[in-house]
């Protein structure tokens, strides 16, 4: 996806000075090895496969997803999606009842001009190994026309699948139809305000909150029936171009990535976890502060990083208002 380039340089210093993510740590916290993952842009931690989060290039790969293995950063098998078309821009990933993966090919690089965008399903294997499985391909518009997006969510009981638009001043969840149609359109409407530019969102195993991350923060919702209700800011990591969130299968933690070669996973204590930390430590628990959700950072970030990238923020915000004159 283009991003301004204020934004890209600050994320770029962040990431060099942020505490480096490993297995070592002990948190969950890993890296991803595999050469072929350059740009990690959608995360889903496997149900079936304990341990196992599975991921995908941004686009320029072709129709393949990646099962990496959180506790060594090794790719344990590569899947081949057949019956579907060429990828345009793939952002996100999601596991839905029945472990059933949904892919969301639903980025716009021409800035939401698109007439169209597209949503790929396929059972997750029992059997992790590099295999070429059949997908089903579903058509996706939405009711007030074309947009870019890169978040998007399948809740856990219903199977039904939620996209957030991606927008500098906040977007909006849109609601699919119950059931996705392999045969005609399947209409997205705005269901809810989302106060945020997001890269991407996850529902918790239990269907009850919303995470929501952008670039240097992100947001806390009550999931509320499909309504979400915000409840205070996520203690997200600063990383060198924050694009992907999961919560683990156990619903304790919220897993951050990113994009680049040998790109980091972050762990930090998913909100409302009884063992997460103190909103004024180092874990993730929501911030009492409802103040703006794109500024929350994690505690475990130096304080070096943390100036970096009110200082990104603040050309980011200067170069906005320089093209609005």
């Amino acid at each position: 996806m283009r991003r301004p380039f204020a934004l890209l340089a600050g994320a770029l210093l962040v990431g060099a000075l942020a505490a480096p993510a490993s297995a070592a740590d002990g948190d969950g916290s890993f890296t991803i090895e595999d050469p072929r993952i350059t740009e990690s842009s959608g995360l889903a931690a496997s149900r079936q496969h304990p341990g196992v989060y599975w991921t995908h290039n941004d686009s320029d790969d072709g129709p393949y997803l990646y099962a990496v293995d959180g506790a060594t950063g090794k790719t344990v098998a590569r899947l081949t999606l057949t019956g579907v078309g060429t990828p345009r821009d793939v952002e996100a990933i999601s596991i839905g009842p029945g472990n059933r993966i949904l892919v969301g090919d639903i980025g716009d690089n021409l800035g939401g001009t698109w007439p169209y965008v597209w949503i790929y399903e396929l059972p997750e294997p029992k059997e992790l190994k590099d295999a070429t499985v059949r997908a089903t391909q579903y058509v996706v518009t939405y009711s007030d026309g074309a947009r870019d997006a890169e978040a998007m969510v399948v809740h856990p009981k219903t199977g039904r699948v939620y996209i957030i638009d991606k927008k500098e001043d906040g977007g909006h969840l849109y609601e699919g139809p119950d059931r996705l149609s392999a045969s005609g359109k399947n209409v997205f409407r705005p269901v809810a305000p989302i106060d945020l530019w997001a890269t991407d969102a996850a529902l918790s195993p239990d269907g009850e909150r919303l995470a929501v991350r952008g670039y240097f923060g992100g947001i806390d919702y009550d999931w509320n029936a499909g309504v979400p209700k915000r409840l205070g800011r996520l203690d997200v990591p600063l990383q060198q171009q924050g694009e992907s969130v999961t919560f683990s299968a156990d619903g304790s933690k919220l897993m951050y990535g990113t994009e680049g070669s040998g790109s980091e996973v972050r762990a930090e204590d998913a909100p409302g976890d009884p063992g997460a930390g103190s909103s004024s430590g180092g874990g993730g628990s929501a911030s009492s502060s409802d103040g703006d959700g794109d500024s929350g950072t994690s505690g475990s970030v130096k304080v070096g990083a943390v100036a970096v990238a009110a200082l990104c923020l603040a050309l980011f915000g200067i170069g906005r208002l320089r093209r609005r004159r």
